[in-house]
């Protein structure tokens, strides 16, 4: 159709679907409905994706802990050397480099301490992590009020309560952001407040490291925790975190053959000569499978730590894939049974037209129209009828998916994608289900459509 033809036809298409607005609007209720459904289903499953896949990290397999120390014993049975307990060589520039390593997604430094906190007249007796900015990332924490420091506060006097603390010092219904508590003798304003989780970062205070570091007087950590994009590189990359801070603390150096550790015991092998770790790097999957048991037993576990983590991820990535898969399927259905409900309410309202208006087309055929003019008229009204319901269903969709967040606490995503794709259905249901009356329209004998009463 021209371009002048267009906006004629527009402008006959706007006049027509206002002569009778009220069935109008009832003609794009179905297809407001059909659209807003296929918004908030994918909304949901979008959601539910992310949703699930943020469990699958925070569940504990993506994560890898470097502790200062080396406190393993019995490790010269099976030749790993043991030994150093505690140590001070762990330092933010360790942390620095470890941050840096391919596959690491987020990454905090670790001070730790118990301590006494005070506020008014209440006091707790929690422990108090040291920590940067990333370890809300690192470990999936949610905050209840307030939020957590910044990189630009890495030293500030400010602290985030756990959900314990906050409660024994100021009680379970006030809120302490932007109250003072008192951590041997340092005046900390609260700026957040952790969300319940469990019994670990409950009766925690987490202040920034440097801040701890400057209580405590040392420069040193006592942990750097990394987590990483895949869980199952988790045991590849801890072992490259191993060879780095060996490397950086000159434990591959040669050693006197007196220091060297000797091997002892029934199952005793010739030792390599190394020296000890003065650390110890472990994933959480190894820490999990490995608590309680003897050195020796555990060796045989960790060396079998890599295949595990691989099976492991790829058992939770089919997982994943089976359920969104099953979830698509059954989006998909709905949406389909409520676009096609829509379709065929437009359908009906243009056939309406169509006989309502017999003697019209055919008035329009004896002054000169063709029969695709007719039909493009038509079609034109059956489309700009579905974009109206389009855009109408589109805003509903972000409302209900709202509502749904808001008052059911159900995850959902609207991506620019989802929108065009909900648009682009709005218009595909209209040349679908529109194309027939437009062409019934056109097959109109004019003498007959002029007798037409």
């Amino acid at each position: 159709m021209p371009a002048m033809n267009l906006s004629v036809g527009l402008s006959v298409a706007l006049v027509a679907l206002g002569r009778n607005l009220m069935r109008s609007v009832l003609a794009m209720v179905g297809l407001v409905i059909g659209v807003a459904a296929v918004l908030t289903m994918v909304a949901l499953g979008r959601g539910a994706r992310e949703s699930v896949a943020e469990e699958v990290t925070s569940a504990g397999t993506n994560l890898i802990f470097v502790r200062a120390g080396n406190y393993t014993r019995g490790g010269d049975a099976v030749n790993i050397p043991s030994g150093y307990g505690r140590a001070t060589t762990l330092t933010n520039d360790d942390a620095a480099v470890l941050a840096a390593l391919p596959g690491v997604e987020h990454f905090t430094s670790e001070v730790d301490d118990r301590a006494r906190v005070t506020a008014a007249q209440d006091d707790f007796f929690a422990t108090v992590l040291g920590c940067g900015p990333g370890v809300a990332e690192v470990h999936t924490l949610a905050l209840a009020s307030g939020r957590m420091f910044d990189e630009t506060e890495s030293s500030a006097s400010v602290a985030v309560l756990g959900r314990d603390v906050a409660d024994g010092l100021f009680g379970a219904d006030v809120d302490p952001v932007g109250s003072s508590v008192d951590l041997g003798g340092n005046a900390l304003t609260v700026v957040g407040v952790l969300a319940a989780k469990d019994d670990t970062f409950d009766e925690q205070v987490l202040v920034p490291v440097a801040t701890l570091q400057a209580m405590m007087e040392i420069d040193y950590l006592s942990g750097i925790t990394l987590a990483t994009e895949k869980a199952g590189d988790a045991s590849e990359i801890a072992e490259e975190a191993r060879r780095l801070l060996r490397e950086r603390h000159g434990l591959d150096q040669p050693e006197s053959e007196a220091a060297r550790p000797q091997a002892s015991g029934d199952f005793a092998m010739e030792m390599t000569g190394e020296m000890p770790d003065d650390f110890t790097v472990r994933t959480q999957a190894a820490k999990a499978l490995t608590q309680g048991l003897y050195t020796t037993a555990a060796a045989f576990v960790l060396a079998s730590m890599p295949r595990l983590d691989e099976v492991s991820s790829e058992e939770m990535v089919n997982t994943l894939t089976r359920a969104n898969s099953t979830m698509s399927l059954l989006l998909a259905g709905i949406a389909a049974v409520s676009l096609v409900v829509g379709g065929i309410g437009i359908m009906n309202i243009m056939l309406l037209a169509v006989t309502e208006r017999t003697m019209e087309v055919g008035l329009r055929m004896s002054v000169g129209a063709r029969r695709r003019d007719v039909l493009s008229q038509f079609l034109l009204e059956a489309i700009l009828l579905s974009l109206l319901g389009g855009l109408a269903g589109i805003g509903f969709g972000y409302v209900s998916a709202g509502v749904l967040t808001q008052f059911l606490g159900w995850p959902t995503f609207i991506s620019g994608q989802a929108v065009l794709m909900a648009f682009g259905l709005a218009v595909a249901v209209g040349v679908l289900f529109g194309y027939y009356p437009a062409l019934r329209a056109s097959k109109l004998d004019p003498i007959d459509a002029l007798r037409y009463e």
